[in-house]
């Protein structure tokens, strides 16, 4: 069995590895990370050696650091990402570059229908009808996004939004709200299958799918990171949150994932302020009292616009793992429509939550 894992702002962990008597045997860990003392990979690999297979990647983690010798300093390599791509090897999970990935970037849409292709594509990869799909948005009106279980009375003041024609609609992920302006926001969807994120926790698929954005940002001078659970932030502020959702498969077999992120590419945080009912409480939790120094938007920190900022981020996905360009289909465009119309579009989805 053969299992790989980027470790997020670290290096590739590779693990081979068989199973015999339910316990794991001949493991080797390898990969482009930096190791001192030399003989500590040694002591790696007879730690996984012998280990009940069912162990998860905290026991694993456990079990390394306890066989490792004193003094042992690793660069680009933890504990916890050797367990996870044991893990990974043990549930047979694939790789970015075992995939023809598809690019879908169209022209404006409305929020509804964006919520509804979201819902619409995910499914149809997770059918094996549609392959990987990268899909960059463009807002057709400016919106707030609600995660599937907020409140709509707790998060949206109904007359800010009205007083700016903003338009409220549900999503089906979890996660906060999201204040969205055409131009003034990068949205962008990941419809996976789930054997790319087989062995990872929930918590460490966000990381594993976000890193290649963290890449992309890189090229472009800036330094970003992972922020537990769903944020991607600089030392400015934060930047962008992404929200997920599993979707099974055909009768319940082998799924697929939503994985979604909104950026700030610029924001007029007065009005998010007027429309959006932000706490004290996460405010606190964030560690700021000004809702506004919570976001640092793209573009004061790249000096690019909006488009050359997609554009960037498209060519550094197809450079990691090739992207071909491609289109929604009439069908799922169909499909999509009616979504929006009788779901996403409806008074009695959006306040499903009160």
């Amino acid at each position: 069995m053969h299992g790989e894992y980027k470790i997020p702002g670290g290096k590739l962990v590779v693990v081979d590895l068989d199973v015999e008597g339910g316990v794991l045997r001949h493991a080797r860990v390898a990969g482009d990370f930096f190791l001192e003392p030399d003989e500590a990979l040694d002591a790696v690999d007879h730690a996984l050696n012998g280990a009940p297979a069912d162990t998860d990647a905290t026991g694993l983690a456990a079990r390394i650091d306890a066989a490792l010798p004193e003094g042992t300093v690793m660069y680009g390599l933890t504990s916890e990402g050797i367990g996870i791509a044991v893990r990974r090897a043990l549930a047979r999970a694939t790789d970015w570059t075992d995939y023809d990935w598809q690019l879908v970037h169209e022209g404006p849409q409305s929020p509804a229908l964006h919520m509804a292709l979201d819902e619409v594509l995910t499914s149809e990869v997770a059918a094996g009808r549609r392959p990987p799909t990268l899909r960059v948005w463009e807002w057709g009106a400016p919106s707030v996004i609600i995660g599937s279980f907020q409140s709509l009375r707790n998060e949206v003041d109904p007359e800010g939004a009205a007083r700016h024609g903003i338009e409220i609609v549900r999503r089906i992920s979890g996660g906060g709200a999201m204040f969205v302006e055409p131009g003034n926001t990068i949205t962008y969807s990941l419809s996976v299958p789930e054997a790319l994120v087989q062995g990872l926790s929930f918590q460490d698929s966000y990381a594993y799918l976000d890193d290649w954005v963290l890449g992309a940002l890189g090229d472009m001078g800036i330094k970003a990171w992972y922020q537990p659970l769903n944020n991607i932030a600089t030392e400015q502020g934060k930047i962008a949150g992404a929200a997920q959702k599993r979707v099974v498969g055909p009768g319940g077999g082998p799924g697929a994932v939503l994985h979604h992120v909104t950026m700030s590419y610029d924001i007029d945080a007065d009005k998010m302020l007027d429309v959006l009912r932000i706490g004290r409480e996460k405010l606190s939790d964030k560690g700021t009292k000004s809702a506004k120094k919570r976001v640092d938007p793209l573009r004061r920190q790249t000096g690019l616009a909006r488009e050359a900022v997609i554009e960037r981020m498209i060519d550094s996905f197809r450079g990691r793992y090739g992207l071909t360009d491609g289109k929604v289909t009439p069908e799922e465009q169909s499909r999509a429509e009616q979504l929006a119309r009788t779901k996403f579009g409806s008074p009695e989805w959006t306040a499903r939550v009160p």
